[in-house]
């Protein structure tokens, strides 16, 4: 059995243009996408580094995990922040929390997609 994991799981009202703008703004690969009925995305899967994300369309997947678009929060571990910043804006990210140094010892950023959802960036990376 692997070892326990965490993969942040998301739904969109247009999954396909969240799949582009995750992979223009953030630099988000793409690893599978499985479509559902009426072009809804069933299930897709994106990866930073070794992280996964996982996102589906609203009403397109399993309506038991449906509880909404636009409300969820991930943070990304990176280590050029101020590229990705630039980035993520110039994608149209909504800037949430402007680039900046935490006294933590982090350069972080928040943005929002163009569904709410919004992404943190930064260099902190948690002890385990």
């Amino acid at each position: 059995m692997p070892a326990p994991t965490i993969y942040p799981t998301l739904r969109y009202r247009d999954a396909r243009a969240a799949i582009d703008w995750l992979q223009r703004a953030l630099g988000f690969e793409l690893v599978a996408v499985h479509d559902g009925e009426n072009g809804a995305v069933a299930h897709a899967e994106l990866a930073f580094g070794a992280g996964i994300v996982m996102l589906g369309s609203a009403g397109g997947g399993d309506t038991r995990l449906d509880r909404g678009v636009g409300c969820a929060s991930v943070y990304l571990a990176a280590e050029d922040v101020d590229a990705l910043f630039e980035r993520a804006t110039a994608a149209g990210g909504t800037v949430m929390r402007a680039l900046e140094d935490t006294p933590y010892g982090s350069r972080e950023f928040s943005v929002a997609d163009p569904e709410g959802n919004w992404w943190s960036v930064g260099t902190y990376v948690p002890a385990r």
